[in-house]
């Protein structure tokens, strides 16, 4: 008993307590709005499905922090093999669903009491690990700089890319893009890679455009702009979010009881758009707290990455930050209008079993790195030499 107490007591003094905070201060403001946005189709509360993705979450972070991210990493093949038979099984035995303006997504994976799992939410977290063991080994065998190899990084990339895109489920595939740029640029990948890429997007665009896109995509990206030109149709949405957002002026109109709140008039504001719910009830100090806790939340991801003692480490850190800053960037942006709408959830925020629960996986696999750290080391740079 004595010595379950004295790990129990080092595995604490070596935990990343901060971040233990801010996660736990996310969850409280999290489960705030979701306690008061109801719900009308006749299913449990947001309140109660949130919670249960959350309890899940923290005991898996908590299990992941417990194991070394080094011998997570050395399993790199099984997580990948998993991952990517995960997408193909959601392909093949996946539920569609239809959003709003055309969307439909066979992105899920039906379980047991009619719940359902968005399989790309999971491998999100599984890319950290293999992409992130993919740089270190190169980086061991001092070859990140072979063309051969990046191309082959690229190539690891657009595994999942591709696989989401034909699920048609494109905000995950562009999360997937920017934790690829993310965790190579900090790899130290040259620039000139870096250009090169941007010059064969700009070759693809149109032909991305021709070829690539569903209608209502470029239909999307074409009304974004000036949604008052469709305000019943494509623009609907976007003009609801922003009216909810600028009603709550400073401070909100107040819990539980803002109208539009209540009248569910913004379509998705218990997930999309649960920016617009803290806009409405808290205003823009409201807002400020989102955002506040969430830029916390990433600049303790790239300490983390600062002190990781190894590219793997660093990596899963910087991967981690990707995913946060990706998805905060697109879902803010589409509530303010000032990017189209894409299906990219608030993270933590925005109520979703499986991407919630998901989203704690990963925190605790950043908590791993900084539990795991050799006593003595004194932290390396995120821009490794």
């Amino acid at each position: 008993m004595n010595h379950f107490g004295a790990r129990a007591a080092d595995y604490f003094r070596r935990t990343d307590k901060f971040l233990w905070v801010v996660m736990l201060l996310i969850s409280t403001y999290n489960l705030l709005l979701l306690k008061t946005v109801p719900r009308t189709d006749g299913g449990r509360s947001w309140l109660s499905v949130q919670l249960m993705a959350i309890i899940v979450g923290y005991i898996g972070a908590v299990l992941l922090s417990l194991v070394d991210y080094h011998t997570i990493g050395n399993y790199w093949y099984m997580v990948g093999g998993f991952c990517i038979f995960l997408i193909l099984l959601t392909l093949v035995k996946g539920v569609t669903i239809e959003g709003t303006a055309g969307v439909a997504a066979k992105a899920w994976l039906k379980l047991p009491g009619g719940m359902t799992f968005q399989s790309s939410e999971l491998v999100k977290i599984g890319f950290l690990i293999t992409f992130g063991k993919h740089l270190d080994e190169l980086r061991r065998r001092e070859e990140l700089d072979q063309p051969l190899q990046v191309l082959l990084l690229a190539a690891h990339a657009m595994i999942p890319i591709v696989l989401t895109h034909l699920q048609k489920d494109d905000g995950a595939a562009v999360i997937f893009a920017f934790m690829f740029l993310f965790m190579a640029f900090a790899a130290g990948v040259q620039l000139r890679y870096f250009a090169a890429l941007a010059g064969v997007l700009a070759v693809m665009i149109p032909i991305v455009w021709k070829f690539g896109l569903e209608d209502y995509q470029k239909t999307r990206l074409l009304t974004f702009q000036h949604p008052e030109a469709d305000p019943q149709g494509y623009g609907f949405q976007q003009l609801a979010g922003k009216l909810s957002i600028s009603s709550g002026q400073l401070t909100g109109r107040g819990l539980f009881v803002s109208p539009r709140v209540n009248s569910s008039s913004v379509p998705l504001q218990w997930s999309d758009f649960i920016f617009s719910v803290a806009g409405e009830e808290l205003g823009f100090v409201g807002c400020v707290g989102i955002l506040v806790l969430l830029i916390a939340l990433m600049l303790v991801c790239l300490r983390n990455a600062r002190r990781a003692e190894d590219l793997l480490g660093s990596s899963i850190c910087v991967g981690f930050f990707a995913i946060i800053f990706s998805q905060t960037l697109f879902n803010i942006g589409m509530c303010l209008n000032l990017l189209p709408v894409m299906g990219v959830t608030l993270p933590f925020f925005s109520s979703g079993g499986s991407s919630v629960m998901c989203l704690y996986f990963g925190f605790g696999l950043v908590e791993s790195v900084a539990v795991h750290r050799k006593r003595n080391n004194i932290g390396q740079r995120l821009f490794l030499d």
